[in-house]
């Protein structure tokens, strides 16, 4: 097994792992009250991923590594760490809104509005060119940022609209 086929063996393990995670943090939320906005546009951003995953898959498991690439991409591992720490069971791959709940202000949100997106882009890119694969590189990057130029809009209008609500509250 090549060491391209290792990393893609963790990644993909990694991504299956944060579904799970993810399922069960939008079953917790909903369960509390939480409600799902921008639903609609989801399938297109798990479709993105798993193209990018496949077609990582069908090029690069037997690609040498770029170490430097790599050692970016691992490093984006340890920002993606301190986000779900920092978002706990309110990180999910879904929009969720709980009502009430207080904007997450701490961790890398104090100084990113959407730090998990620019470590996603961030991914994105990093791993093909860790694989030498450049084209997958380009095209993923410029889908992904497509669709989270959707997203970031969807997300940015409803939580403008919670803090209206919040500061207009007795």
């Amino acid at each position: 097994m090549s060491l391209a086929s290792v990393i893609l063996t963790l990644v993909t393990l990694q991504r299956l792992g944060e579904l799970v995670l993810s399922r069960h943090n939008t079953s917790r939320l909903l369960a509390r009250g939480a409600i799902e906005v921008g639903a609609n546009h989801y399938p297109l951003i798990v479709s993105v991923h798993a193209a990018w995953l496949i077609a990582l898959w069908v090029w690069g498991r037997d690609q040498d590594v770029n170490m430097a690439a790599l050692a970016a991409y691992l490093a984006l591992q340890g920002l993606r760490v301190w986000i779900l720490a920092t978002l706990g069971p309110r990180w999910t791959t879904r929009i969720i809104v709980l009502p009430g709940a207080p904007l997450v202000a701490s961790g890398p949100y104090r100084y990113l509005p959407h730090p998990n997106y620019a470590v996603v882009v961030g991914e994105i890119a990093l791993l093909p060119l860790a694989l030498h694969l450049p084209w997958p590189a380009l095209i993923f990057t410029v889908l992904d940022l497509a669709v989270l130029a959707v997203r970031i809009r969807v997300e940015t209008r409803v939580l403008s609209v919670i803090g209206r609500q919040r500061a207009s509250a007795p």
